[in-house]
């Protein structure tokens, strides 16, 4: 079953998310804590990531271009009010000093869906039936979702959809996409877009500290951006 790797990372998800309403007895002051405890793990995670690449011009571009195209979707506003009518739907937890549950979605959901992990997990699945790479995603995922369920609230639950939704379209046209792109290409994408994903997860660490505010949904288009100029540059060196 080709969407087994994919299931068991949503449940997996929402498991974290009902065990971190389980502890939801935290102190404030210690959720604070965790808090930025969590923004600055992430902070590391997005630079190590960062510095995978092998032509940071590449990834300086597809930020710049992906944020441009972003703004002009404007992706974050869209983002929130889906988070805030789902909000609307089954209450905001605002009230019992975590975030709203429009906060917890899209933190969470960028958190989940940016990285290498989610598209080579799901091509293995697709591919080979192989789902070891999703069920390690996972459970990084299930505990993740514990701690930002604890800070954010339960809006950390409906980030479960769009990750199902992402990764089972891959893994869906994984055989597809395995016959029309070609492994080294496919393998320099990665590379680029684990790179482009990680200056985007240190965005969102920056944001979880408080810091600074930065619309990551609008850098988004800068994975397609990524696909794109890579493919160029392979088509470039390939007829060269």
């Amino acid at each position: 079953m080709f969407l087994l790797g994919t299931l068991v990372n949503g449940l997996l998800i929402i498991i974290g998310v009902i065990i971190g309403k389980l502890l939801n007895r935290i102190p404030e002051s210690m959720r604070t804590t965790v808090m930025y405890a969590i923004g600055l793990s992430v902070i590391v995670l997005g630079l190590q990531m960062g510095l995978k690449s092998e032509n940071f011009l590449i990834v300086i571009i597809s930020l710049v271009m992906g944020a441009v195209f972003g703004e002009l979707m404007q992706l974050e506003e869209k983002l929130n009010q889906l988070g805030l009518w789902l909000e609307r739907k089954v209450g905001s937890v605002g009230s019992t000093g975590k975030g709203s549950i429009a906060e917890g979605f899209v933190t969470a959901t960028l958190i989940f869906v940016i990285g290498a992990m989610a598209i080579i997990g799901a091509l293995d699945s697709g591919i080979r039936g192989d789902h070891d790479v999703l069920y390690t995603k996972g459970l990084i995922d299930g505990f993740t979702s514990i701690i930002l369920t604890t800070t954010l609230g339960v809006g950390v639950i409906f980030s479960a959809i769009p990750v199902m939704l992402y990764q089972g379209i891959i893994a869906l046209f994984a055989t597809q996409i395995n016959t029309l792109i070609p492994q080294a290409l496919m393998d320099q994408f990665i590379v680029e877009m684990t790179a482009t994903g990680g200056v985007m997860i240190f965005a969102i660490g920056l944001n979880l500290t408080g810091l600074v505010k930065i619309k990551v949904a609008n850098l988004l288009p800068a994975i397609a951006v990524t696909g794109i100029i890579v493919t160029i540059l392979y088509l470039y060196n390939l007829y060269l």
